[in-house]
């Protein structure tokens, strides 16, 4: 059971994450529990849905923004953010297969591949990558500023997998199998 109170009702909620979780409510058709959870700090809940809003304009696109997603929540088995991802993901086209792949940070896909090997790499290595790292995602085709939002995609998912781990946030999407590389 979560660590935290999960806030059913946005009225529950404090004052100025109210209007937050209304437009995550909007958004997904539902609130999700981490949100519910992250709801207890307005601060964090604005910079949470802030991050997943500015993401959401990138250039990399929603697919590969969700298999990044499942790399890390695999890496740092997170149940909650693997479930979620996977689910988004194949909202954004990818199949069952393509989301498994990406667990383990693989892809068809050579940009895909070389993103999701990046991304582990700085989870991993805690961002100490070396020239050669960087200059793997430019030979496949990636500029500076998709590569600026690789990172920004690893440091939000590092949030987002803490945040689900050490609250124990119920996993409130269907649920997905960790697996080892």
């Amino acid at each position: 059971m979560t660590r935290v109170t999960l806030h059913t009702t946005q009225a529950q909620a404090p004052i100025a994450s109210q209007t937050i979780l209304g437009q995550i409510q909007q958004a997904f058709g539902a609130t999700p529990n981490m949100f519910k959870a992250v709801a207890n700090s307005p601060a964090a809940l604005q910079s949470m849905w802030a991050a997943f809003g500015a993401l959401s304009q990138g250039t990399l696109g929603p697919r590969l923004g969700e298999e990044i997603a499942v790399a890390i929540a695999n890496r740092n088995q997170c149940e909650y953010c693997l479930a979620a991802h996977t689910a988004l993901g194949q909202k954004a086209g990818a199949s069952a297969w393509e989301m498994a792949a990406a667990q383990i940070g693989q892809s068809s896909d050579p940009r895909s591949a070389a993103a999701l090997r990046f991304a582990l790499k700085v989870v991993s290595d805690r961002a100490q990558v070396r020239d050669a790292d960087v200059a793997a995602l430019h030979e496949v085709g990636f500029k500076d500023e998709q590569v600026v939002e690789i990172l920004a995609h690893v440091a939000l998912n590092l949030f987002t997998n803490y945040v689900n781990v050490a609250l124990d946030v119920p996993v409130d999407f269907p649920k997905v199998g960790l697996h080892r590389a």
